[in-house]
Order: structure tokens, then C-alpha cells, then sequence
């Protein structure tokens, strides 16, 4: 226990010690649970003065620490106004907002709200969107006369102007000294710019005195214009911000992610961790997707790494867990992806399709096929995803008789039908190891003649097999649905050139010329120290387009 408990304080030296170490910032929930212990044992447990300085400390100062509040709120007799207002500030800030609600109904049965009591009543609606219980506590704003308590009036501006009527906002802010007040100010350019009006925000940003904008003026009008799409106006107001916190760098970062920009995104993720700043972790989640498309994996290991600085103890939630095991399965590297899997302490059903995919395209099939098994061992409820993975990993390890178990255990099991990319990888499993009789008859089948992914799966094990009247059949088939895809002739010629039929072969290419088909440059990805590089040949590479990826492809 603390070294100070271990004397016999009065009450006051006992109040005394609790602001002293939360002065020291030596406050954690085990700290605060030990002066609970005192309070009790040294029988100052109905000590009104103590229990206020512990309420407040769990509800307001201690993040995390709301419902050890609540716990220590329920063990009060006839709690005080300060008690309640705290507890309304605490939930009104916490992941519960809605409980702010319930404690002012209590309150309000036995005790007269003061100004301290709305602001925070207000907050709560706000971010529960409930403008008419906002607009009832408004009303009761007026009947007890608090409408010209600056805190109050503030929080009514940010009410109606994020989600109420923002006439009434508009009404608040234009009277009396609103206007020259700067979380008014802030409160109105957020509302204006959250409802996509950013020209009429920016020019209330604009004629704010310079010493006036604060720093959630900044990141408002930073942040609108990211997620607006223009990235020239949010970067020029971020290097012109005079400050900058984790909020700034993370909407910069989310609109360079959202318009698909990755070496922005990535290079600002770096400039970041320069200058000691740490993206949260929907950035850095955002990020991972950034570094699996373009093949970044060092990117990817270090935002891994930051994530495991942010998370510390805790471990990876169960979404950033299976953002690193995505990023490091499209980046090859699958024996981490397996490691992050294994050591997530939580995990639902995308933990489980996340890897069992990874496995299945990195062509580690039979341990694929392993983890479906514990899967179900562990009763989590497969579903259409992973099924595509267990049937890709059927494909790539040329396991037939398991894909048609699996594809049928589907639905007489699990009751899911299967859809066409899953027709398309039993097409694919079944082309590969050279039954494309079989493969036909799955089409016909499933009625899934209809999509061209499937043709060109068949396409891809006819040249594969140097089977040509099949897939001529093939070719037939999806030249009547786009008779301009390059990529189906290119199939087909190299199915003649694989049984050297030169002339099937040159008149495919005739064919192609006569249509005005041409061939795209084939394009790849590497990585070089911290960019993506595209590099494009002169002639389209000899992809066989049936490969099992493109159905996974979601």
C-alpha cells in the first residue's frame, strides 16, 4: 500500500495527500483504490469532503476510471449536488454519454440543478445526437434562469450547431458578448463545417482575430477540408496552424488514406513519429490498409510497432490485431501475421478470416485448412469469408475431394449459399487439376455463367491443360460480355501456343487488331527503402487470371 496510508491522517491530511498525488500525476486506478481502503479502514468512509475528492477523481481526473466511480457513487447516502454534477461531468465524457442522463433524472428528484449542472447535460446530447432531449434541457435552462452563465450558453451554441437547429445557434452566438468569445467561436465554425457548410466556416475561421483561434478551431477547419477530398487547402492550413496535437496530424493522414494518396500518408506518418507525435489507432489502422495495397511492409512493421507502444499492456484490439495480420499476409511476410494471431488476447471471426486467408494466398494450404478446424473446434461461427479462404487454400494446394466437402458443408452445416467468387475458386480448384469437364458442370450448375470472372477461371486451366475447344467455348463466352478485354484474348492465345497452335494463335491476334483490342503494360509493385514504385513493361505480363486471389479480391 502507499507509504503515505500507512500513517493515521485526519480527514483534511487525508484530502490533503489525495491532491497532492494527483498533482504529481501519480494517479492510477490501484492509487485510488487504496484510498478507498483507507477511507474505510480508518472508518472516514461517510466523510463527505474524502468522498467528493475520490468521486472526482474516479469520474473526472482518472481516464478509464467511470464505473469504479459509479461503484463508489452507489455506496453514498444521499449524495450532493456535487457529487452528482461530477458524475454527470465524468459520464458525459465517457463511452457511455447516455448515463450523464440518467444521474441528472436521479437529481433532478431530489436536489436543484445549479449552472454546473447543464453544460455537461448538454455535451451529453450533443454527442448522442438527441436534439429534442437536448432542446427539453434547454427549456430547463431557461426556467432556472442559467442562459446567461457563459458555460451553459456555450454549450448550447455547440448543441444545436453540431446536430440542432443551427438558427437557434446562430441566434445564441449573435447575442450578447458570444461572438467575442473564443469556444463560441469554435463551437459555430465546427457546427457550420460538420454540416458540410465550409465556405461560411472558413469565413467565420477568417475573421477571427489571429490570437483568438484556438487549436479546435485549427483542426476543425483541417479536418473538414481532409475529409471534403481537398487535401491543398487542409495541408496549407496545417502548416500554417501555430500549433499542432495528435488531432491535426490524424485528419491530414485519414484524407491522404481516403483519397488512396499513400506515399502522402505515409510520408506524413513518418514526419509524425519525428516530432514525437503518435497517430491513434483508427489512423494507424488506415494506414495498414495503405502499407498491404502497395506492398510497404517496413511502413507496416513500424506502424505494428507504434501500435504496440500505444496499446502497452493491454495488447492489440481486436481491430488494429487484424489490420497487422492483413497488412503483413499481403505483404508475404505470413509468419508474422500467424504470431500477431496467436498473441491477440481477444479475437472474433475476421482474427480467424484474416489468417486463414493469408495462409491460403501465401500458398501455406494444409496449415490453412489446420486453422479452419480449430476455428470450429473453438465454435466461431465460420461465414461466407471464410469459406473463400478454405476454398482458396483448397485451390492453390490442388486438394479437390476437401474443396467439395468444404464447398458443401457450406450450406447443408451453415446455411450459406454459395456466391460466385466461391463458385469461381471451385471452378479454379477444379481447373487446375485438369477436370474442366467437372469444372463445366459447377457453372451450369450454380448459374454463375453469367459473370466473367468465372469464364476466365476456366479460361486460365484450359491453357493451363492445352484444352482449345473448351477454351474457345470460354473465349466465346466472354467476348459477349466485354469483347474489349485484352486479357481474355491473351488467355486464349497462349492456350493455342501451349499445344503450338500457331495459326489458332495468330489469328486470335488478328482478331484482336481487327476489334482495336490492345494490350495494357503490365504493371508490379516493389518496395524501395519507403516508397511504393509502380514499374510498367512493354508487354502485359502471362498472368493466369484464374488464380484464386482474384476471388478473394473483396
Amino acid at each position: 500500500m502507499n507509504k503515505h496510508l500507512q500513517q493515521n491522517p485526519n480527514h483534511q491530511s487525508l484530502i490533503d495527500m489525495i491532491r497532492k498525488t494527483k498533482n504529481n500525476k501519480r494517479w492510477s486506478l490501484r492509487t485510488l483504490k487504496q484510498f478507498h481502503a483507507s477511507l474505510i479502514v480508518k472508518s472516514f468512509n461517510s466523510d463527505r469532503p474524502s468522498l467528493r475528492e475520490l468521486i472526482f477523481a474516479a469520474a473526472v481526473d482518472l481516464l478509464g476510471s467511470i464505473n469504479y466511480a459509479h461503484q463508489l457513487f452507489d455506496q453514498v447516502f444521499h449524495p450532493d449536488l456535487f457529487m452528482y454534477n461530477t458524475m454527470i461531468r465524468g459520464s458525459a465524457n465517457s463511452p457511455s454519454p447516455s448515463k450523464a442522463i440518467d444521474f441528472y433524472t436521479q437529481l433532478d428528484r431530489h436536489l436543484r440543478p445549479d449552472n454546473y449542472t447543464f453544460p455537461f447535460i448538454l455535451k451529453a446530447c450533443a454527442r448522442i445526437s438527441d436534439v429534442s432531449l437536448g432542446s427539453q434541457f434547454h427549456a430547463k435552462v431557461l426556467k432556472f434562469g442559467f442562459e446567461s452563465d457563459v458555460f451553459t450558453r456555450n454549450s448550447l451554441i455547440s448543441l444545436h450547431a453540431s446536430c440542432g437547429d443551427i438558427a437557434v445557434a446562430e441566434a445564441l452566438f449573435d447575442g450578447g458578448s458570444a461572438r467575442r468569445d473564443a469556444v463560441a467561436r469554435s463551437a459555430m465554425i465546427a457546427g457550420y463545417a460538420g454540416r458540410g457548410e465550409l465556405a461560411v466556416a472558413r469565413a467565420l475561421f477568417d475573421e477571427t482575430p489571429a490570437a483568438s483561434r484556438d487549436l479546435v478551431s485549427w483542426n476543425v477547419m483541417i479536418t473538414g477540408y481532409a475529409k471534403r477530398g481537398d487535401m491543398e487547402c487542409a495541408r496549407r492550413l496545417f502548416d500554417e496552424a501555430p500549433e499542432r496535437d495528435v488531432v491535426s496530424w490524424n485528419a491530414l493522414v485519414s484524407g491522404y488514406v481516403s483519397l488512396g494518396s499513400r506515399c502522402e500518408a505515409l510520408a506524413l506518418f513518418e514526419e509524425m513519429r519525428a516530432v514525437g507525435e503518435t497517430a491513434d489507432e483508427v489512423t494507424m489502422t488506415s494506414l495498414l490498409s495503405v502499407c498491404a495495397d502497395s506492398g510497404a511492409l517496413d511502413a507496416g512493421r513500424r506502424i505494428h510497432n507504434a501500435l504496440l507502444e500505444v496499446a502497452r499492456s493491454a495488447g492489440l484490439s481486436v481491430i488494429a490485431g487484424n489490420a497487422v495480420i492483413d497488412m503483413y499476409s499481403k505483404c508475404g511476410s505470413i509468419d508474422r501475421a500467424v504470431g500477431v494471431f496467436w498473441g491477440m488476447r481477444e479475437r472474433d471471426v475476421f482474427s480467424w478470416n484474416s489468417v486463414i486467408g493469408g495462409l491460403a494466398v501465401n500458398g501455406r494450404a494444409e496449415e490453412a485448412l489446420r486453422l479452419f478446424d480449430e476455428m470450429r473446434k473453438a465454435r466461431v461461427r465460420p461465414d461466407e469469408i471464410t469459406f473463400l479462404g478454405v476454398l482458396a487454400a483448397c485451390s492453390h494446394g490442388g486438394r479437390v475431394e476437401e474443396g467439395q466437402f468444404y464447398f458443401n458443408l457450406m450450406k447443408s452445416e451453415y446455411g450459406i449459399e454459395p456466391n460466385v467468387k466461391h463458385c469461381g475458386c471451385m471452378v479454379d480448384t477444379l481447373g487446375r487439376a485438369g477436370l474442366l469437364e467437372e469444372a463445366f458442370e459447377v457453372i451450369g450448375l450454380m448459374g454463375v455463367d453469367r459473370y466473367p470472372i468465372i469464364w476466365r477461371a476456366l479460361l486460365g486451366a484450359c491453357r493451363l491443360h492445352g484444352n482449345v475447344k473448351l477454351a474457345e467455348h470460354a473465349n466465346r463466352m466472354l467476348v459477349k460480355m466485354g469483347p474489349y478485354e485484352s486479357g481474355n484474348y491473351v488467355l486464349l492465345a497462349n492456350a493455342y501456343g501451349g499445344i503450338g497452335a500457331w495459326v489458332g494463335m495468330e489469328n486470335v491476334r488478328k482478331m484482336m487488331n481487327d476489334r482495336g483490342v490492345t494490350k495494357e503494360a503490365g504493371c508490379s509493385l516493389i518496395e524501395e527503402g519507403k516508397n511504393a514504385i509502380g514499374l510498367k513493361g512493354d508487354k502485359i505480363a502471362d498472368v493466369v487470371e484464374s488464380d484464386s486471389k482474384l476471388f478473394m479480391d473483396s
